[in-house]
């Protein structure tokens, strides 16, 4: 069986903690991100060293190594996200389908330790652009190619989430 394609809409994390991995988004700041993900990053990175980090746990789910490609590109989507967010009044943010990012990229080929060091490089680069933002920046706001709008802040809250659920999901 084939990965299900994800089109659930998680903005909802944004008003409530969330049920599965217990992270409050709406307490997160860009300042947070600056500070936490540094902190998280070596449980990836024993994440990606397990012996089975290259197996699916079932034909549906991704492996721990899928997962860390996934996360990888994440660090990477909202940093440039948030980098034309400060650039730019409003902008959209081009559409990023993760399924097919994980198809073009191959990820269940991928080397472990290749992908946690890219994993790595990625989160600290993501945790520097979030420290960088000075707190009269949180309220600028962009769009998500669905409609969806986040403040620099929201954005912050959101992109967190999403790295601190995969984790749970591969429970590290």
């Amino acid at each position: 069986m084939a990965i299900i394609s994800e089109d659930k809409d998680w903005t909802w994390v944004l008003e409530r903690t969330c049920p599965e991995c217990g992270f409050s988004a709406a307490t997160a700041t860009p300042s947070t991100a600056a500070t936490m993900l540094p902190e998280i990053l070596p449980r990836w990175q024993g994440a990606l060293r397990r012996a089975d980090a290259e197996i699916r746990p079932n034909a549906s789910t991704w492996s721990i190594l899928e997962y860390g490609a996934h996360v990888r590109d994440v660090f990477d989507v909202f940093t440039a996200r948030l980098e034309l967010m400060l650039r730019e009044e409003t902008p959209t943010f081009a559409n990023w389908d993760q399924d097919q990012a994980a198809l073009d990229g191959n990820y269940s080929a991928l080397d472990p330790e290749v992908v946690s060091q890219e994993l790595v490089q990625n989160g600290l680069d993501a945790a520097a652009a979030f420290g960088a933002v000075e707190e009269g920046q949180w309220g600028r706001r962009g769009l998500r190619s669905n409609g969806s709008e986040f403040t620099v802040l929201t954005l912050a809250g959101y992109f967190l989430h999403d790295v601190v659920h995969h984790l749970h999901d591969v429970n590290a």
